[in-house]
């Protein structure tokens, strides 16, 4: 079951499958990568603007429909919150709380870490998990195969020295 008012979860392939078409659409269409870290580089362009980085010609150039991608996952969220009964803002972070008893404060900085290591790790694998994971493995790209691997790799071994400094598992 779902967390969000009990509702039957979709079958897994469903997902695959959209993802899969969709991929497919985009490198046919449009002959372009897909990946979520580069829609946030978009974003920052927009703000950024006397940086160089975030003004290169490849980056602006995909700027309407990466920016158009970001705004469909937002959009997305919020359809499926509303049909599916609502949400409603949380600082709840299950098993964290229950562990690691962290405030408000300590929660926004936990948070602001992890994605600033999320980010850091994203510019040094020269991308995301999704664009790595979705689309460069199945362009068989050797870099892709490389940075999945250590994401997995990095996500287990983190998740066991939390458990076991913290949980004491």
């Amino acid at each position: 079951m779902l967390i969000l008012h009990d509702l039957e979860p979709y079958h897994w392939a469903v997902a695959g499958a959209a993802i899969g078409a969709m991929v497919l659409a985009l490198l046919y269409i449009t002959n372009k990568r897909f990946g979520v870290s580069t829609g946030f580089e978009s974003a920052c362009s927009l703000v950024l603007r006397a940086t160089p980085y975030f003004q290169r010609d490849s980056l602006r150039e995909s700027n309407p429909w990466r920016l158009a991608f970001l705004a469909g996952l937002v959009l997305g969220g919020v359809l499926s919150a509303s049909l599916g009964g609502g949400w409603e803002p949380t600082w709840d972070m299950g098993m964290h709380d229950t562990h690691l008893g962290m405030s408000e404060g300590g929660k926004v900085l936990w948070m602001f870490s992890g994605g600033a290591l999320i980010g850091f790790g994203t510019r040094l694998a020269g991308g995301c998990t999704s664009g790595h994971g979705i689309f460069g493995i199945s362009n068989l790209e050797k870099a892709s195969f490389v940075s999945v691997a250590a994401f997995m790799i990095a996500g287990v071994v983190v998740t066991n020295v939390f458990w076991r400094l913290f949980v004491g598992l």
